[in-house]
């Protein structure tokens, strides 16, 4: 084995995993009560809230679509949250990248033409960032959006994978994704496996490190969406186990 900084000759990184190990999640459905969805998404020391009210009202009657649903996202990193402990405004380059990438990617994915001339808004928030973020938040909407009812072609997973000194890594911590290394974040739909959102970051890397990478982080989706539709049964359990009680 070659040897890394990253990766010693056990084959164990940084934080203890092996190259395709993911780091422990945690997921929290319905955690907040004045919105219509919410989720926390943990994952290791990476932390993200996603809420969802609507459909409702478009707000801003200019956005609204005559045959389909506007999606609105906001995002808000806390000041804490991040190593760097620097402050981002909404026209932050970084904030609107992440709007951006929360629309495109969910636009196809809900079924908009159900609510003509209404509005889905997201509000993501990170409470603590040690790498993965993008791919942390895409989840929690993700969750979030399940547990507002809104409905979905598919469940919609993202994993992030970088290639550092010769080494595939999967599910990157704040220090691998740092590190100079080739960074891709990628969404999949669940069930068809088809890539629905890829983002490079340093993307100097040869074809065969790709097609690597991108399959160990493919793999890493569907590893994280086994957790994410065992978190959703718990929540519909939880939500029918409160119906009936209401009942009786």
């Amino acid at each position: 084995m070659e040897i890394s900084e990253y990766v010693n000759p056990e084959g164990l990184r940084i934080d203890g995993r092996r190259r395709k190990e993911l780091r422990k999640i945690e997921i929290e459905m319905g955690k907040l009560e004045q919105v219509d969805g919410s989720a926390l998404f943990v994952e290791g020391f990476t932390r993200v809230m996603a809420s969802v009210c609507g459909p409702k009202e478009v707000e801003n009657r200019s956005k609204a679509v005559e045959d389909k649903a506007f999606i609105s996202v906001e995002f808000l990193s806390a000041t804490f949250s991040t190593r760097k402990r620097t402050k981002m405004s909404k026209k932050d380059r970084r904030v609107l990248e992440i709007c951006s990438i929360i629309r495109k990617t969910f636009e196809p994915v809900l079924q908009l033409e159900l609510f003509p001339e209404s509005e889905i808004s997201i509000f993501i928030q990170v409470l603590q960032a040690d790498g993965g973020v993008e791919s942390a938040c895409i989840n929690a909407v993700t969750l979030a959006l399940i547990d507002a009812g809104i409905p979905m072609i598919d469940f919609v997973c993202s994993c992030t994978g970088t290639y550092l000194d010769s080494f595939c890594i999967l599910d990157t911590n704040f220090i691998e994704e740092t590190a100079g290394g080739s960074i891709l974040i990628a969404a999949i739909l669940a069930k068809s496996k088809k890539v629905v959102s890829t983002q490079m970051k340093i993307s100097r890397l040869k074809m065969e490190n790709f097609t690597e990478l991108l399959e160990l982080v493919v793999d890493g989706c569907s590893r994280i969406y086994d957790l994410m539709e065992d978190a959703t049964r718990k929540r519909t359990k939880e939500q029918l186990n409160s119906q009936t009680a209401l009942i009786k």
